[in-house]
């Protein structure tokens, strides 16, 4: 495939999204597409039907708009394209910079002194955009570059206290790999791939326009530097297949509900000793049946009588993951009065734990015998004074 049908695929309509996307946006566009189009949502497909190679598309499109260099490789390469480049030295009157309708210099921040070798980083910069092959275009010629693996994603569905405490679990992922059939060569089991005779097994080409050069996947072997003869049968000859791991994953202890969280090299293996790429995994916590979060504090509502409420009293608070604590309660306690148990929250990420925030909340006894209404009646006797509504009634009518 040449630099021009490179250059004349506009991933952003690929995958339906502005210029101006974010990556974000960039992402959930992909996924959208990608379960629409993916073989397993299309039972039956040959690998040759329209949903097959729409997905192909989509994912060529995420793989360059994904990745934040690559993307910006990817805007300058079709704005200069785009504003006349195309036309090369000769297209459309007196230019500077040996015919181009830009100066090199301004383009790479030097001086007229300092524009030798501008074509070479221009060889760079193309390069590196199209599957990260091909390195500048210099006289000993270009070598492959290493790809970094893709990102994966996964989703962890974890208990409350596994959540607030931290934890490892077993991750199932599936992502891109070398074909265990052929070992990643393409070539059916018995037979090995040759050497690309046209680049010389780099994966790349130069193309020289005057002063101007820049390398490009070789059209014969499509970026490989390698060409099969006889394709292995599994893989198609492209050398990559679907892999299944297992990994062990180490949640940090305070994650919460919804949060995704990145676990730096666990993503798909990079290609040509490249690095591999991140897993992201989206969390979903369990609700407990008596603790809640805010933030980095543990709540909780405590139940108390009304004449511990009145007289004050020591009372046993739970505690996640632990013995309960004694929490004195003063007299006169008003209902939904919180109180603080410093230490005995959420695990921070310095080890340190936030709070544990115990509520009151006052009962009211729904049945009495004759004992606890007399002794009720006389308490209320022994209080009796003006009427506690009357300010409020006050201040509503004077409104």
């Amino acid at each position: 495939m040449s630099t021009k049908d490179y250059l004349e695929k506009d991933y952003y309509a690929v995958l339906g999204v502005p210029k101006s996307a974010t990556a974000e946006e960039i992402k959930k566009a992909y996924r959208k597409l990608a379960r629409q189009y993916h073989p397993d949502a299309n039972p039956g497909d040959s690998g040759t039907s329209e949903s097959t190679a729409k997905f192909k598309e989509v994912s060529e499109a995420y793989d360059v708009l994904s990745d934040a260099r690559r993307r910006k490789e990817y805007d300058e390469a079709r704005t200069l394209f785009g504003s006349g480049l195309g036309g090369f030295p000769g297209a459309g009157g007196a230019t500077r910079g040996g015919g181009f309708p830009f100066d090199l210099g301004d383009l790479f921040g030097g001086t007229a002194q300092q524009q030798q070798g501008a074509g070479e980083r221009i060889g760079d910069l193309f390069g590196g955009l199209f599957g990260g092959r091909g390195g500048a275009t210099r006289p000993g010629g270009t070598t492959r570059r290493p790809r970094r693996g893709q990102d994966v994603e996964s989703e962890v569905t974890l208990s409350f206290t596994e959540a607030a405490e931290g934890t490892t679990v077993s991750l199932r992922l599936t992502s891109s790999s070398s074909c265990t059939a052929c070992a990643g060569t393409g070539a059916k089991a018995g037979t090995t791939p040759r050497v690309c005779p046209t680049c010389e097994g780099t994966g790349a080409a130069s193309r020289n326009l005057g002063n101007f050069a820049f390398s490009e996947p070789c059209r014969d072997c499509k970026g490989r530097g390698l060409l099969v003869d006889d394709p292995c049968p599994v893989c198609d000859g492209s050398g990559r297949g679907k892999s299944t791991r297992t990994i062990q994953a180490r949640i940090p202890a305070g994650v919460g509900d919804g949060q995704r969280i990145k676990l730096k090299g666990k993503g798909a293996p990079g290609e040509n000793s490249g690095p591999a790429g991140d897993l992201y995994v989206q969390v979903h916590v369990k609700p407990h049946q008596v603790f809640g979060r805010s933030g980095e504090n543990l709540t909780v509502t405590v139940p108390v009588t009304f004449t511990e409420a009145t007289l004050g009293a020591e009372i046993k608070v739970p505690t996640l993951k632990g013995m309960p604590v004694t929490l004195r309660i003063p007299p006169g306690t008003p209902n939904g009065r919180t109180f603080r148990v410093r230490g005995r929250g959420v695990t921070r990420k310095d080890g340190t734990k936030g709070d544990l925030l115990a509520t009151v909340e006052v009962l009211v006894p729904q049945k009495l015998d004759d004992k606890a209404r007399t002794a009720l009646e006389q308490f209320r006797d022994a209080t009796a004074g003006g009427d506690p509504r009357a300010e409020l009634i006050q201040q509503a009518r004077s409104e």
